[in-house]
């Protein structure tokens, strides 16, 4: 590209990419020290009409009181559908019956171990607010960049220049920008996808979860608003385009045998989508004015449904960094800035990622001696009352959190 393109203006912060994850940390941005901070963010998918996506997440305690934090969370709350059980099986695909051998109830008293959202509904409320805060967009994606010793100069697709103290890419698992700072992803390919429908039923899920250990991966049950569910089925890869192209009677039928008649008859919302699962934590999650985020910067096995969970608390971390830098006066992209925001999360991420590798690896098979050890310890885990509650305050995202998943604004 030329080095003629025209300015259209200087930032303390561009963003690449327009999903939750980056609105989300244009939202946070544009809400620290009192809005003074610059920030633009480029997507192509902003010139076009919005795709359903049929997917959902499962927002953890820490992300909903950001979310309440950034005055977005009443926005979705009615349409927010509380998890205030979970149940956990281990059995095959053709046993009659499917005894628990962990359930999570009582340890929730206080408050829901998360709420499932719709992408949907939570993408357009995000895009909405940020856009009204001052988020100021453009429609195409980062081209290329150069970092100087005050700025970086980001070059977009359709020839518009801009200048920003920080570049924070937020463009997926697949990041270009990630290939383009030459920062490698480590980890693995799993022989699973993950094949997401949502499912309509007879009768009320009570907000019940339910995770059912199968020989090919987890089949998840996710309670969503109204008699509905989300599904999050783990398969053999060799065998997804196979279940795909399945009549809807077909694949409902495939369905059934897996989630069961507890809640009567059920029906598709939707066609099913299936997605790759895989393992891979970048070596770096910052270089010169730049820092990975969300799935650019880690993907996860889904196996504890903390993917999305742990990419908004890279946004915190990274948005807690910059206004923290910025209100001192200093450079909002300086080195030390991104290293405090690497300190935060690389380690954590790593440290999640192995755990939910070894899930995976632990119940993605039909050996009986595994299978006999783990009913055991998942048994032995039921009857601990102090470290089922650990368990949920993890999987809550309480702990040491940055200030917005705390509730505090910045």
């Amino acid at each position: 590209m030329s080095g003629m393109a025209e300015t259209a203006g200087r930032f303390d912060v561009v963003i690449a990419g327009g999903g939750i994850t980056g609105f989300t940390l244009g939202l946070a941005l544009k809400r620290a020290l009192r809005g003074s901070l610059s920030v633009a963010l480029c997507d192509p998918a902003l010139g076009r009409p919005d795709r359903a996506t049929g997917r959902a997440y499962a927002i953890a305690a820490g992300a909903r009181r950001m979310y309440e934090t950034l005055g977005v969370w009443d926005r979705v709350a009615d349409a927010a559908e509380p998890i205030r059980e979970m149940i956990v099986t281990d059995s095959r695909t053709d046993d009659p019956v499917r005894p628990i051998f962990l359930s999570f109830a009582g340890e929730a008293e206080e408050a829901p171990f998360a709420h499932m959202v719709e992408q949907d509904r939570l993408a357009r409320v995000l895009r909405e607010t940020a856009l009204a805060e001052g988020v100021v967009p453009f429609a195409a994606p980062v081209r290329s960049w150069s970092a100087g010793s005050d700025l970086a100069s980001v070059r977009l697709a359709d020839g518009v220049r801009l200048d920003a103290s920080l570049l924070a890419a937020c463009d997926g698992a697949k990041s270009r920008l990630r290939d383009l700072a030459g920062i490698p992803l480590i980890g693995w390919s799993y022989d699973q996808s993950g094949i997401v429908a949502t499912i309509a039923h007879e009768r009320p899920h009570e907000g019940r979860a339910e995770e059912h250990f199968l020989p090919s991966g987890p089949f998840a049950i996710l309670p969503l608003a109204g008699h509905r569910s989300s599904i999050v089925w783990t398969e053999r890869s060799d065998r997804v385009e196979m279940l795909l192209s399945l009549h809807d009677d077909e694949i409902l039928e495939e369905i059934e045998k897996r989630f069961g008649l507890h809640l009567g008859r059920i029906s598709l919302v939707g066609r099913p989508t299936a997605h790759p699962l895989s393992l891979g934590v970048a070596r770096r999650f910052v270089g010169d004015r730049f820092a990975l985020v969300g799935d650019a910067a880690h993907v996860i096995h889904p196996i504890a449904g903390q993917g999305l969970n742990y990419g908004l608390r890279d946004v915190a971390a990274l948005a807690e960094a910059v206004a923290d830098a910025a209100g001192l006066g200093l450079d909002p992209g300086n080195a030390e800035t991104l290293a405090a925001y690497e300190r935060a999360r690389r380690a954590d991420t790593v440290a999640m990622g192995l755990v939910t590798d070894g899930l995976n690896r632990l119940f993605s098979n039909d050996l009986l001696p595994v299978r006999l050890l783990r009913d055991l310890g998942l048994g032995l885990v039921d009857r601990m009352p102090t470290l089922k509650k650990r368990f949920i305050r993890e999987a809550a995202g309480d702990g040491a959190l940055p200030r917005l998943m705390r509730g505090h604004a910045l």
